[in-house]
C-alpha cells in the first residue's frame, strides 16, 4: 500500500464510472452546441483531468482557456470571497463558453465567476462540473452539465486535492478524516 492509498477512506467513483459519464457529457455538449464553436474554460488546478477527458469526448471544434479562481485559499472551508489568480488569455466576446470545474459545493466561487464572464460579452455561459455536492450549496448556481452528485464528504482524486496532494488519483475518493483532523 502506498502513502496515498492509506489516506483513502473509500473509493466513491471508479475510473470506469468516470469514463462512462464523461463520454455521456461529451455527447450532450456535442448535441447542444451542434454547428457552434465552444470555448472550454478550465478552472485551475482541479478541473484539469476532467477538462482533458471531456474535451476529447466533444465532437465539435473547441478552444481551451484557463482561469485560476478560488474562494478557499489554503483552507478546507470557503472564505466567501472569490479571487482571480489567473485570468483568461483570450477574448470571449460573442463566444459560447462552458466553464469546466472539478467540484461545486457552496456555489460561492461560481456565483461570482459566471456573471463576470457574461459581463465580458460571452454569447452564452454554462457550467460543467464533474462533482456536485448539493448539500453544501449556499448560493444558487445553474449547473447545466453534472457528472455525479456526491455526499458531503471531503473528496480527493481526479483533480480534487487536499493541501495540493492526491490530484493524480485516477478515482474519486473520500479522504480519511484522520489526515486533515490531525493538523
Amino acid at each position: 500500500m502506498n502513502d496515498m492509498e492509506k489516506d483513502i477512506q473509500t473509493v466513491l467513483i471508479t475510473r470506469e464510472q468516470l469514463a462512462k459519464r464523461v463520454k455521456e457529457l461529451g455527447k450532450e455538449i456535442t448535441a447542444d452546441y451542434a454547428g457552434k464553436e465552444v470555448v472550454l474554460v478550465g478552472i485551475l488546478k482541479g478541473a484539469m483531468p476532467f477538462l482533458c477527458d471531456l474535451m476529447r469526448e466533444i465532437e465539435l471544434p473547441v478552444t481551451l482557456d484557463t482561469m485560476c479562481v478560488s474562494s478557499y485559499g489554503s483552507s478546507t472551508v470557503s472564505c466567501g470571497k472569490i479571487t482571480i489568480k489567473k485570468d483568461l488569455d483570450g477574448d470571449i466576446r460573442g463566444k459560447d463558453v462552458i466553464v469546466v470545474e472539478d467540484i461545486i459545493d457552496t456555489g460561492i466561487t461560481m456565483s461570482g465567476l459566471l456573471p463576470l464572464l457574461k459581463e465580458r460579452g460571452a454569447a452564452s455561459v454554462e457550467l460543467a462540473v464533474c462533482l456536485d455536492k448539493k448539500e453544501r450549496r449556499v448560493r444558487n448556481v445553474p449547473v447545466k452539465y453534472i457528472g455525479f452528485e456526491i455526499p458531503d464528504e471531503f473528496i480527493i482524486g481526479y483533480g480534487c486535492d487536499y493541501a495540493e496532494k492526491y490530484r493524480n488519483l485516477p478515482e474519486v475518493c473520500v479522504l480519511n478524516r484522520a489526515v486533515y483532523e490531525k493538523k
